[in-house]
């Protein structure tokens, strides 16, 4: 079998992943396993043979994007693959090195499913390989979690950051290739720019994008992230926040948090309501903000206002 050759500045980003399990000869020989050998195996899940691998023999792929990968979220995908299996296949190539328990495996695309798969006691998982040279690994890993659309914005703007660098595409092939508006692209990229500290923010999940790119430009952008999360600020609080120009350093940051009279009298009517309650206040009034889950909450606050009056 030849081994698979590929330009990776020739082949269009928009072709998918799908297209790269088409080619039988590069996939396992059929393992035979028998169908009925119980749920822990992966390819009695799918219905029919399929070729699979041990857990063990596969390693984290080197240049995957994703950073940070949410518990909750591998436990929930766990959950899926405990009562039906894995369904799509991983894509791996193999590596040079073998231990002693034999070939060992790199993962291209699919690092989630073998994470989720060892929590749900799943042993071998279907797998397709590929003869993939460093530079196509590195871009099908990127490509292959911008079209799942589950990185966080800084890891997917280091991913679109790497295909340009790595494989001289520009904002528009990119944007044409994957769907994606060229702004987006553009405005994405521009949270690399960001000091550590706001970086820090946005991985955490404690600010969104559209916070971070309120940020841009700010002469102290850490102090304002700080001051958006200290005050739950809204995206458009925080552009406003921005705009003003207003120095925000730490001390007025926790100036501009709500003091303990607001704090206490928005537990009490929170108490009261049987519903989260939000206070507000500005130079020229404030706000009073009712949070309600579904209609039958807001029902029951109405109906407790309406025995008051």
């Amino acid at each position: 079998m030849e081994e698979e050759k590929r330009n990776p500045k020739s082949r269009g980003l928009g072709r998918g992943l799908s297209a790269l399990f088409e080619d039988d000869e590069d996939v396992l020989p059929q393992s035979g396993v028998d169908e009925g050998a119980g749920k822990e195996s992966a390819s009695s899940v799918l219905g029919s043979k399929r070729d699979y691998l041990p857990i063990e023999s596969l390693t984290p792929g080197q240049y995957q994007p994703r950073k940070e990968f949410t518990p909750g979220a591998i436990e929930e995908l766990a959950e899926s693959i405990a009562k039906h299996g894995v369904l799509q296949p991983l894509l791996v190539r193999k590596l040079a090195e073998e231990t002693a328990s034999g070939a060992q495996y790199e993962i291209i695309a699919g690092e989630r499913r073998w994470r989720a798969s060892q929590k749900a006691g799943i042993y071998e998982v279907p797998v397709v390989i590929k003869n993939f040279d460093d530079a196509t690994t590195l871009e099908v890993a990127l490509i292959e979690n911008l079209q799942r659309e589950d990185l966080n914005p800084l890891e997917e703007a280091d991913a679109y950051k790497q295909l340009m660098e790595e494989f001289d595409h520009t904002q528009e092939s990119l944007a044409a290739s994957l769907g994606k508006s060229r702004p987006h692209i553009a405005n994405t990229m521009r949270l690399l720019n960001l000091p550590d500290g706001v970086k820090a923010y946005v991985l955490a999940g404690k600010i969104t994008a559209g916070h971070a790119r309120a940020l841009l430009g700010s002469e102290d952008p850490e102090g304002l992230a700080e001051q958006i999360v200290g005050s739950d600020l809204s995206v458009r609080e925080a552009e406003k926040l921005a705009k003003s120009g207003k120095p925000t350093s730490k001390s007025k940051a926790k100036a501009a948090a709500k003091d303990v009279d607001t704090l206490a009298l928005e537990e009490e009517m929170s108490s009261r309501l049987g519903t989260k309650v939000e206070i507000t206040i500005g130079k020229k009034g404030g706000k009073l903000i009712v949070h309600y889950n579904d209609f039958d909450q807001l029902d029951d606050f109405l109906h407790r206002l309406s025995k008051k009056a």
